[in-house]
């Protein structure tokens, strides 16, 4: 165990972390378990949920040490990413017809818990959260702020493939928010397209670079631990590689 996180949990919560085999996994999520005030039912389901490996993944391959040293640091807008989001708690079957006003229900409905899923930090403001520009309503599914990164986080939700007109209207709203609503003491509008299944290339050729806008597939089941342990040992082992 971390010596310094030693004893600031409870012996459940460190049955639970002993059965981790990886070291940096379980330093991971025993700091995160007391830094966040994790419950063992928290601690179990986000240890199901592959949340380390998840964030390793979103990371640059230079930070993924620091999880298991500081937990997971929320810094900068890629800090608050995973690949992918996990909402298996909303309920909603994977091969079930369903529009996104449904998700976004679903999403009301266990807003705490997905609260929890996106990171730490997160405050909700409202849902369909309307704007008008040149007479023109617009609507952004989920806008909720972050109080350690102080800026607003925008969140479109998508139940399709991920297209350029999706990105090319959460760059609106975000600039919409950078030039109407933010305060001059505020960090920059962070834009969050949850899709179904997101292209990295699409993303990357529509948007010009530093833009604070960020796909990420959302998934309606726990996923394959072991699939996502092998994806990130590989993908470090390109790192050593090179």
């Amino acid at each position: 165990m971390n010596k310094e996180m030693s004893f600031q949990l409870s012996w459940s919560h460190y049955l639970q972390l002993m059965r981790i085999e990886n070291t940096n996994e379980r330093n991971f999520y025993e700091i995160e378990a007391v830094k966040s005030n994790w419950s063992v039912r928290t601690l179990q389901r986000q240890y199901n949920s592959s949340l380390y490996e998840r964030l390793a993944l979103s990371k640059d391959k230079s930070d993924i040490l620091r999880l298991s040293i500081e937990g997971n640091i929320i810094a900068k807008p890629q800090d608050i990413i995973k690949q992918p989001t996990v909402l298996e708690f909303l309920g909603i079957e994977e091969k079930a017809k369903y529009v996104e006003s449904d998700l976004e229900s679903a999403i009301i409905d266990k807003l705490q818990k997905f609260l929890l899923e996106m990171g730490k930090g997160y405050l909700f403001e409202a849902r369909q959260k309307r704007f008008t520009f040149n007479e023109d309503n617009f609507y952004v599914d989920l806008v909720t702020y972050n109080r350690l990164l102080h800026c607003y986080v925008l969140i479109d939700l998508k139940v399709d493939k991920l297209t350029h007109q999706d990105i090319g209207q959460m760059q609106m709203y975000v600039n919409y928010y950078d030039r109407y609503e933010k305060l001059d003491t505020e960090n920059p509008t962070i834009g969050i397209l949850l899709c179904k299944e997101k292209n990295d290339a699409l993303v990357e050729i529509t948007l010009p670079k530093d833009v604070n806008i960020y796909a990420s597939e959302y998934k309606l089941y726990l996923p394959d631990k072991k699939v996502l342990q092998d994806k990130l040992k590989e993908w470090i082992d390109e790192e050593y590689d090179n």
